[in-house]
């Protein structure tokens, strides 16, 4: 990574950890129940490496956009990503109870909190997008929410999640594995889709091009992908304290995933491939987009 890459990652995370603390203490009429609110802000504050955000802001950077419009544009895709992190951590879905090295929500407080908390923080981010504070052309903020809507929905985010628990059911039931076709449009779905519309988003704030959006949505794709590849090789081979959260239990669990199908070393492959493509996709941009390229690496050689 580039000493300007790790700076501007931090740098934003900053940012964007400043926007969230903001929004999520904002006066409302009548005021939150004081448990949700406080467990709200223990989900979103104080941690993360903020890289959907920070793609958000690179790539409206990279596009001409307003840096107030994107840096609230990152605070809502943050919010709705930790809305799902909360979610797949409950026991009906991951059973997870370490997340970014403390208690999960549902360990934290209890199931029911953790269940609203996500509804809230994904209604939250809706309304921070819908919010003319966000951007003052309507226009802009409606394509925003679309965006976010559809890559977090039963064609998205939502959808993924159902097709790797269905492929966990096909293990318990002891039936054939999903292929590796299969096992891309699942993690294309629930992972992939949230990373491309952060890059997509971008876009749409600084009112990219037809050539540069399709440049920007190529990448955006690669990216994702090769960020859960790499997800699905570090449950293998690095540590719950490395990941702050627990690792190895992918295969236990039979899920889908590019190690299960192809093998480690085929996977690592597969990574790679994707990482270089994500990059190939920015080749007519100049150095102005080397941190987006620097992403594209950091996604796939990232150890945690």
């Amino acid at each position: 990574m580039s000493a300007e890459f790790e700076h501007r990652l931090v740098l934003v995370a900053e940012e964007i950890e400043a926007t969230l603390a903001e929004i999520l203490q904002i006066a409302t009429d009548p005021p939150p129940p004081a448990r949700l609110a406080e467990a709200m802000r223990y989900a979103v504050l104080g941690g993360g490496k903020r890289l959907r955000p920070f793609l958000v802001v690179e790539a409206a950077r990279l596009a001409g956009g307003d840096p107030a419009t994107a840096m609230r544009a990152g605070a809502a895709i943050e919010l709705l990503h930790v809305y799902s992190l909360v979610h797949d951590d409950l026991p009906a879905m991951d059973d997870d109870g370490l997340r970014r090295g403390r208690p999960t929500v549902h360990k934290a407080y209890d199931e029911a909190t953790a269940i609203l908390v996500g509804d809230a923080l994904q209604s939250l981010a809706f309304e921070v997008l819908a919010d003319g504070a966000t951007a003052e052309d309507p226009s802009i903020r409606a394509d925003l929410v679309l965006t976010l809507a559809q890559a977090a929905g039963m064609a998205g985010m939502a959808g993924g999640q159902m097709l790797d628990l269905e492929a966990e059911g096909r293990y318990d039931a002891g039936e054939a594995q999903l292929d590796a076709a299969a096992i891309r449009q699942l993690q294309a779905m629930k992972t992939g889709a949230l990373l491309a519309a952060a890059v997509r988003m971008g876009a749409i704030i600084g009112r990219a091009d037809r050539d540069a959006d399709r440049a920007l949505a190529v990448y955006g794709e690669a990216l994702g992908a090769a960020f859960q590849v790499a997800d699905d090789i570090l449950d293998i081979e690095s540590s719950a304290n490395a990941m702050g959260k627990a690792t190895g239990k992918d295969a236990g669990r039979g899920k889908g995933t590019l190690v299960g199908a192809l093998g480690l070393p085929a996977a690592k492959r597969e990574r790679d491939r994707l990482a270089d493509a994500a990059v190939a996709a920015l080749a007519d941009f100049g150095p102005e987009a080397d941190i987006l390229r620097a992403a594209a690496r950091f996604s796939a050689d990232r150890r945690s």
